[in-house]
């Protein structure tokens, strides 16, 4: 890997840690997700209008991630709404992949390796300590199942759009869509549910929901165009410096508490991530 991809791939590490600073910042939390998921929808669609089309056999996979980003932002909104940045992401980021290794091996008959099960150790006792450390520092207590329901939704998305994007013929066209999906499903669910009264007034809450989604979809695109140029388990494994992200920017942006045990917990999950990619 060369400096310029592994400098690209830490910054999409770094977009991604931002954007869900960015919904942690909004006063409304489910607010937030709102804006940013209307603002996915121009931008899916501006992709996909240049990337191609996609297999039309493609796109009941492409409604089912939709409807699983519905379930991934509702949980991870809730759970900002109850944690902080830098103990609701780890959980969440860290939980995901060690339920896609679990469920690979039922969904799709895989086999898990030494090396696998060690990871997957690692990932449980991280996210052990991570939420030990919750219920000890009298943070509300709410946050671990709604980040833990917002992991669920993002391993079951990730093995919808593993089979979906196979489909496609056109991966980058078929994200496009899922954005396109995704934006609208999570935007108008919110309305039928809330009402208007849950879109944020104000011009600086739209601006943030812009930076959001273009931070959103950046931290994906950059992470797509490294893979063409370094190995993709390499490039998998160094997005998971999001996490390391997050805590730093929710204990140095936000003030929240930094205790050596969250800090510990946070490297444990990020050694456990970095292991099941490869």
């Amino acid at each position: 890997m060369t400096l310029g991809v592994f400098l690209a791939v830490m910054a999409a590490a770094f977009l991604h840690a931002l954007w869900n600073a960015l919904i942690k910042l909004g006063t409304s939390k489910i607010g937030a997700m709102v804006i940013l998921s209307i603002m996915e929808v121009p931008i899916g669609l501006a992709v996909a209008f240049v990337a191609g089309p996609i297999d039309p056999a493609a796109i009941p996979w492409v409604i089912a991630a939709g409807l699983t980003h519905f379930a991934y932002k509702f949980f991870l909104s809730y759970a900002y709404e109850r944690g902080d940045l830098s103990r609701v992401y780890p959980i969440a980021r860290g939980a995901a992949p060690m339920i896609v290794a679990v469920a690979g091996v039922f969904v799709l008959s895989d086999q898990l390796s030494n090396r696998q099960y060690l990871a997957i150790t690692i990932l449980a006792a991280g996210i052990l300590l991570m939420a030990r450390g919750v219920f000890a520092s009298g943070e509300n207590r709410r946050l671990v199942p709604f980040a833990l329901g917002s992991a669920l939704a993002t391993a079951t998305y990730t093995l919808i759009d593993g089979q979906g994007a196979r489909i496609s013929g056109n991966a980058v066209a078929y994200i496009a869509w899922v954005f396109v999906a995704d934006g609208l499903i999570f935007s108008l669910g919110m309305l039928a549910l809330r009402g208007r009264a849950v879109i944020p007034a104000g011009g600086h809450a739209w601006r943030m929901g812009t930076i959001g989604a273009a931070a959103s979809f950046g931290a994906y695109a950059i992470s797509v165009w490294a893979m063409t140029f370094a190995p993709i388990a390499l490039v998998a494994a160094l997005r998971e410096t999001s996490i390391l992200f997050a805590v730093l920017i929710g204990w140095l942006a936000f003030g929240e508490r930094m205790s050596r045990e969250k800090l510990v917990a946070a490297l444990v999950i990020i050694s456990g991530v970095i292991l099941t990619r490869f």
